[in-house]
């Protein structure tokens, strides 16, 4: 135990706790000591024999260590003198050296300052290059440099002041660029608005140009131009109209958007401001459109001109014009453009006028075709314009057969050589084989309003035929429209300008028939007009008027108006006479007006055999049923209070001639006994009168087919009382026979019945 322990001290250098710890436990401390002291010896003892063994080697070492001793002293003194030497010269080198630090502590000052305006240098050059592209306008480019600047130099040059002060000032920058931009479309907008009426008189003028060309006009041009020397390409003038803009501004504020991230919102701006700018070009300016051909040409150039640029940027605009849009911009603004060529074309009143719209219409239209636009309700348009059109030439065509019926005296027209009988027949197709024949003075069954008309309307129909070119019509139906506006020019205009003069009091009746027969002959000539339509057209000939119906209304009116003066002048006839209601005994015939009347219709009759036999049969019905009324009327006057017998029986002649007058049948087309019927109750009442036929009348009151079923008790009784009245004042001073005075109890007695039937019929 007590070697171990040793051992383990001998062997352990640095803790040897564990093992004092041990012996201080353990109970050998005697043992450990005495075993330590011999440990101790043993160890003396080869320390001593090991210092003998080394001793003479030690010996020599002293010796030498002490001949070192003065080489030392020496070597000392050497390094003190090599000490000062070396203090004195780097004490030097220390100065030059601190000089040489400050020195190249300003090279490297000088090379970081020299870096960094390097650096800075760039972003000063292009900061002066922004501003000058600014002041020069040239935004597109400055915005490019002042991305550079903010992305690439501004970040790579550091936090300086002065670098704070460009960062702070490029959001400025971007803003006056893009207000500049924003400047500059304004700009461009005010002048493409001036721009687009000279746009579109160039389209319209190319597009009439190409319409009017064909492929030997084609090639003529080429050759001229080839040997003029002249080329597409050299030539400096404008070849399309939208060359006449200069679109860059607009392109360069769309690029400066895209740049800035903007461009939906500048596209938005665009057809905003485009659109408002659509409403006014849409909106005339320079004058009532009716007034003048200058004032349509322009608003028509304005809104083509507005539109074709903006088709040009559909293609070219990168997006500022989409399809859309555009359709949906022409949409409003062709309605509009419709709407306001309508109200106004509605107000002219010159058909030369019109004529000139229309062709500036189809040209507008031609163009919008070749550009593409959707023509919409623009043809609609026209057509009304030819309907307004016609009724214009109608208009003033009704003024020329006004002059025309003025100045003409409805006589038949009587030519006294050739050259007068040439010149008729050249204006009016008629079929004069009879006439032919016949020695001068010749004369013709019409007058001379019927070739004037004629004429006129072969005028009408050229100038409705000068609308209708030029629209892309078949010829069948230029010639069909043109058949149409010729039906109503005679059928209403000229047949309103006769229903006008059969309204004169100046006009004879003769002259009434004449114009009768000359509407028949200018109803005959219908077909001419058609194969003249024809012609000129190279239409089939087609003929939708039904005969005789062309100017029934005219006919009817004339008709009328014979009818009315027969009427009239039986009237005169009548008011002329007065009868003698007290006379005592009738002279046994007619009396004489009666005679001269009924002579005087007779030849009237006679001289209408040219009219059809419905005009004539209407006239002799209206004269019969007027005399018949007046004669009635005559009778039943209240102002006559007294007729005598002699007056009744005189009466009673007087429509015996009349009756017979009217069974004589004067005109043909008359059913038998049809003028008879005028006078059934007249010559019922004269009957029962003059027959003294009471018994029966009272008898077959109320029957209907009874002998005097025409006969009222209101007129029995006003011409008995006349007839009393008149007896009285007879016989006021002389004495009655027995048969006058049963005879006057009759008449007593049957008014007393009349009046009682009378009151019957009025309860």
């Amino acid at each position: 135990m007590t070697n171990a322990t040793i051992q383990e001290i001998e062997g352990i250098d640095d803790y040897w706790g564990p093992a004092f710890r041990s012996i201080y436990e353990g109970e050998g401390h005697a043992a450990f000591v005495e075993r330590l002291d011999e440990r101790i010896k043993q160890h003396d003892k080869e320390i001593e024999k090991l210092c003998n063994y080394h001793y003479q080697g030690f010996i020599d070492s002293i010796r030498e260590l002490l001949q070192v001793r003065s080489h030392a002293e020496e070597l000392h003194r050497e390094i003190s003198n090599v000490d000062a030497s070396v203090k004195e010269t780097t004490e030097g080198i220390c100065s030059r050296g601190e000089e040489l630090i400050s020195a190249r502590r300003v090279e490297l000052n000088i090379a970081a300052t020299i870096e960094k305006m390097e650096l800075c240098l760039p972003l000063l050059t292009t900061y002066s290059k922004l501003k000058a592209q600014v002041e020069a306008k040239r935004y597109y480019p400055a915005l490019k440099t002042l991305e550079q600047l903010e992305h690439v130099l501004i970040p790579r040059v550091g936090p300086y002041k002065w670098c704070a002060h460009i960062s702070a000032d490029v959001p400025k920058l971007r803003q006056s660029i893009r207000d500049a931009s924003m400047a500059d479309l304004r700009d461009f907008l005010e002048n493409i608005r001036t721009l687009s009426p000279q746009v579109g008189a160039m389209a319209l003028k190319q597009a009439q140009e190409l319409l009017g060309r064909n492929l030997a006009s084609i090639v003529e041009s080429k050759k001229e131009k080839a040997l003029l020397g002249v080329t597409i390409k050299n030539s400096t003038e404008p070849q399309c109209p939208h060359e006449l803009v200069d679109f860059s501004p607009l392109h360069r504020c769309l690029h400066i958007h895209s740049v800035l991230g903007a461009k939906n919102d500048f596209i938005q701006y665009y057809r905003a401001q485009r659109k408002q700018q659509a409403r006014l070009v849409l909106i005339p300016t320079a004058g009532n459109l009716h007034d003048s051909i200058q004032h349509v040409k322009s608003y028509l150039n304005a809104v083509l001109g507005f539109f074709i640029l903006e088709e040009h940027l559909l293609g070219t605009g990168a997006g500022l014009v989409s399809k859309d849009w555009l359709l949906d911009t022409w949409g409003m603004a062709v309605a509009k453009v419709t709407s306001i060529l309508r109200t106004n074309t509605s107000l002219i009143t010159d058909p030369t006028l019109m004529l000139s719209i229309k062709h500036q219409i189809v040209l507008f239209i031609n163009t919008l075709k070749c550009y593409g636009l959707p023509i919409d309700s623009l043809p609609q348009l026209l057509q009304e314009m030819a309907e307004h059109y016609t009724e214009v030439l109608m208009q003033r065509w009704v003024v020329v057969f006004r002059d025309i019926l003025d100045n003409a005296s409805f006589l038949p027209i009587e030519v006294q050589n050739q050259e007068q009988y040439d010149g008729v027949m050249d204006n009016f197709p008629y079929d004069g084989d009879e006439l032919e024949g016949q020695p001068f003075p010749k004369k013709f069954p019409f007058s001379s309003i019927v070739p004037a008309v004629y004429v006129q309307v072969k005028e009408f129909i050229y100038a409705c035929l000068k609308y209708s070119a030029g629209l892309g019509l078949s010829g069948s139906r230029r010639a069909a429209n043109a058949r149409h506006s010729a039906s109503l020019l005679l059928t209403r205009s000229f047949t309103g300008c006769l229903s006008a003069l059969f309204r004169r009091p100046s006009l004879a009746l003769m002259q009434v028939v004449q114009i009768i027969v000359d509407t028949q002959y200018l109803e005959d000539a219908t077909l001419c007009l058609y194969e003249f339509i024809s012609n000129i057209t190279g239409a089939e000939l087609v003929s939708t008027q039904p005969p005789g119906s062309m100017f029934q209304t005219a006919r009817d009116d004339a008709e009328q108006q014979i009818c009315e003066k027969l009427e009239k002048k039986v009237d005169e006839f009548l008011d002329l006479e007065n009868y003698d209601w007290l006379l005592v005994e009738p002279t046994g015939q007619a009396s004489a007006f009666v005679t001269d009347m009924l002579s005087y219709l007779s030849g009237v009759l006679t001289s209408l055999e040219q009219l059809p036999d419905r005009a004539r049969v209407a006239a002799v019905r209206a004269a019969t049923n007027r005399i018949a009324t007046r004669l009635r009327n005559l009778l039943m006057d209240p102002s006559v209070k007294q007729v005598s017998a002699g007056a009744l029986h005189q009466l009673d002649l007087d429509v015996i001639q009349c009756e017979q007058f009217a069974a004589g049948e004067p005109v043909p087309g008359l059913a038998e006994g049809e003028l008879l019927e005028h006078f059934a109750s007249l010559r019922q009442l004269l009957n029962l009168i003059t027959g003294w036929d009471w018994s029966s009348y009272l008898h077959d009151i109320g029957v209907e087919n009874g002998k005097y079923a025409l006969v009222s008790p209101r007129d029995a009784a006003t011409v008995l009382e006349k007839l009393k009245e008149a007896e009285q004042k007879s016989s006021v001073f002389s004495v009655l026979k027995k048969t006058e005075r049963d005879r006057r109890k009759l008449l007593d007695t049957v008014l007393k019945q009349l009046r009682q039937l009378q009151n019957q019929d009025g309860s």
